[in-house]
């Protein structure tokens, strides 16, 4: 457990492009298809992700989260549908889009060897941030987790929870306005888990972030939630929660989701 500290809101990153009915997605996927081979993992998937608040994508495993995940930050070069984020297409204007996102995938990235700080301070560099203003963000970042303590420890020596809080500290670092979790709280305790959740909802609330968070954990999404339900590849729903049990005729997200993916299986 920990006790998060709150900071001022720190500013965005600027020049966030607006359409005629106001702020422009922050993600719009459209018409999006990937393969492996014949194996298709993605199958023309749209949906937008609004440009402030907690959008969750859920979807058992082989769902095509991860590729979707892969997709928008380029880890894949997509050939078939479009990628948005904020207006910047992600093909055209990859640099445009990409500072604008920040990243917790689901496999752990940090360096165990090295300390908390060192691991954010190599991350700024990569983000080319100056030394000095790293070392502000990353000081800010830590005492908004509760980790201050911890900056100097290696990483191998903190707990599963703790490296997770680590990894979203990172990849809030340069003051992305998009933050993308793929599985953030798989292998934690129910403590742990809880309070990475509450801390990033926090986000959305106090600094306008735009969150997509990728689960198969009904109990991790909120009523108040967007939900977009992918399904062996194909997007099966999108909307509040309260929406998609509307349309399926139930009263809770996971009845939503038992109807909308029973019975289906790809050929």
């Amino acid at each position: 457990m920990f006790e998060a500290v709150v900071l001022p809101v720190a500013p965005s990153i600027p020049a966030i492009q607006e359409s005629a009915a106001g702020a422009v997605a922050a993600l719009a996927v459209e018409d999006l298809s990937h393969s492996f081979g014949k194996r298709v993992a993605l199958d023309h998937v749209s949906f937008t992700v609004p440009p402030a608040g907690f959008t969750m994508l859920l979807g058992l495993n082989g769902a095509g989260k991860t590729t979707l995940f892969s997709l928008i930050t380029r880890l894949y070069s997509s050939r078939s549908g479009d990628i948005r984020i904020f207006g910047f297409d992600l093909r055209r204007q990859p640099t445009r889009a990409l500072e604008r996102i920040g990243v917790v995938f689901q496999q752990p990235t940090l360096d165990l060897d090295l300390t908390v700080r060192q691991n954010l301070r190599y991350h700024g560099g990569l983000h080319g941030m100056r030394p000095s203003d790293c070392e502000a963000r990353a000081r800010e970042e830590l005492a908004r987790i509760g980790l201050s303590d911890r900056a100097d420890d290696k990483v191998r020596a903190l707990s599963g929870g703790q490296r997770r809080r680590v990894e979203i500290a990172r990849a809030l670092l340069h003051r992305p306005n998009l933050l993308l979790l793929d599985e953030p709280t798989v292998g934690l305790d129910v403590d742990s888990r809880r309070h990475i959740l509450a801390h990033v909802r926090a986000l959305c609330r106090e600094q306008g972030l735009a969150v997509l968070w990728a689960t198969h954990l009904m109990d991790e999404a909120a009523d108040e939630d967007s939900v977009v339900v992918l399904h062996q590849g194909r997007l099966r729903a999108s909307g509040s929660v309260r929406t998609v049990c509307a349309e399926t005729g139930t009263d809770a997200l996971p009845s939503a989701f038992a109807a909308l993916t029973a019975g289906e299986r790809r050929p």
